[in-house]
């Protein structure tokens, strides 16, 4: 199979060619181009895949604590039939796990020091079934959650702040007071603190606090828990899921996914991940576009060529696909060595992060400034294929022109002064 001349012209003008001066010059000018696009798509693949970790990791902390799906009565009542409700959600295929629950908000004191709080009441024996959290403090704190003993587990700041231990005792001021006859008086009900844990979501561990579902019906004074919390097999499914229960469920029941929970945290990240995309493309897009000057100065440099392989007989769309061809070459040559480069720190980031910290004394993410201490990487194809095929297309785009400019070189006017 005879390979076509374009293709061969087109590699050889993308090498230096004769080692002339000129020539060694555009030959720097088209390597610059190339490495211009590799850098762009090498930044592009690194910065997305962070922020794909960063995004990750937040994630599966929160989910640690928080359940996939959550349903429950309308303004925190009871509700009406718990043994219908779980047989009906775990009818659905997707649901691993469901565990019914008591939410609501108190006051939480020791001396002078009170803190809000978010009251989770659970059930310790199917806690587990829908949470993270709860398999970590399966075998230690939740084992204390004793009905009638009146246990609470905290978060780990929480606890800090108010200055507790597993064994102390603070006071939780419930909501709604009880009336007498000298007026609304606050309903108190002293805890025994027997267990903290920290999740790595700052949010929960500075308010949550979690006790006996029978406990907190008692003091909250409710019939019965008034949710359910959910685990699925794929929590990626969980609108979808959450949406079949609101068509299925019986009663008047409200139906909340995670992804509802954290709407705007997670628009936020979605955003700046937009918008780093566009600013980092415009780095291709400069490479890319360096091309043009590249290979103007290459059909300036070769119009002698060009008029000789025109009185051979090449068409002007065979000379075009000449300078088609080396502009191409660049552009996945850079690409290529792109993804290579960005792919290579993307997995590797966690290596070379430590490596780089150590080298210059530093600490890039300080423990106690932010909630992630080490840099994540989650390289996702949905992000490296766009990168390539854009890389791909700038590249031919900025070919085009003077690649047409080649092709209306006048034979006779090119070799007048040859």
């Amino acid at each position: 199979m005879q390979i076509p001349y374009e293709l061969i012209l087109g590699w050889r003008y993308t090498r230096a060619g004769r080692a002339t001066r000129r020539n060694g010059f555009i030959s720097f000018i088209s390597g610059v181009s190339m490495l211009g696009i590799a850098l762009g798509v090498a930044a592009l693949i690194i910065v997305l895949s962070v922020m794909n970790g960063f995004q990750k990791e937040v994630r599966d902390r929160m989910l640690g604590v928080v359940s996939h799906i959550e349903l429950f009565a309308p303004n925190g009542a009871a509700l009406p039939d718990l043994a219908r409700t779980l047989s009906e959600v775990r009818a659905n295929p997707q649901v691993i796990g469901a565990a019914p629950f008591i939410a609501t908000q108190a006051l939480l004191a020791r001396g002078e020091e009170m803190k809000g709080a978010i009251v989770r009441g659970i059930d310790p024996s199917l806690e587990p079934g829908v949470t993270d959290l709860a398999v970590t403090l399966q075998n230690s704190s939740l084992k204390k959650l004793i009905s009638g003993e009146f246990g609470v587990i905290l978060g780990g700041e929480l606890a800090r702040s108010l200055g507790v231990r597993q064994g102390d005792k603070v006071t939780l001021v419930a909501p709604s007071g009880q009336v007498t006859p000298a007026g609304v008086v606050p309903r108190l009900k002293q805890m025994t603190v027997v267990g903290t844990f920290d999740s790595g979501h700052y949010e929960y561990d500075s308010a949550l606090v979690l006790m006996h579902l029978d406990d907190a019906a008692r003091i909250f004074r409710l019939e019965g828990p008034s949710g359910v919390r959910i685990k699925l097999q794929d929590l990626h499914q969980a609108r979808e899921v959450a949406a079949q229960l609101a068509g299925s469920l019986t009663g008047d029941l409200i139906v909340r996914d995670w992804t509802r929970q954290n709407r705007t945290w997670f628009a936020a990240v979605q955003l700046e991940k937009r918008m780093m995309f566009i600013i980092l493309t415009l780095i291709v897009a400069v490479a890319a576009f360096n091309l043009v000057s590249t290979l103007v100065m290459t059909v300036t440099d070769k119009r002698a060529d060009i008029a000789i392989l025109r009185t051979l007989g090449a068409s002007p769309r065979s000379i075009m696909g000449i300078f088609v061809v080396q502009g191409a070459m660049v552009g996945v040559i850079g690409t290529l060595a792109g993804l290579a480069f960005g792919l290579g720190i993307a997995f590797n980031i966690d290596v070379l992060v430590p490596a780089l910290e150590k080298l210059l004394n530093a600490s890039f993410l300080p423990k106690d400034i932010y909630l992630i201490s080490r840099m994540p990487s989650d390289p996702q194809p949905s992000d490296i294929v766009p990168i390539a095929l854009i890389s791909l297309v700038l590249s031919f785009v900025a070919t085009l022109y003077p690649s047409w400019r080649a092709s209306q070189v006048n034979p006779a006017e090119a070799l007048r002064y040859e």
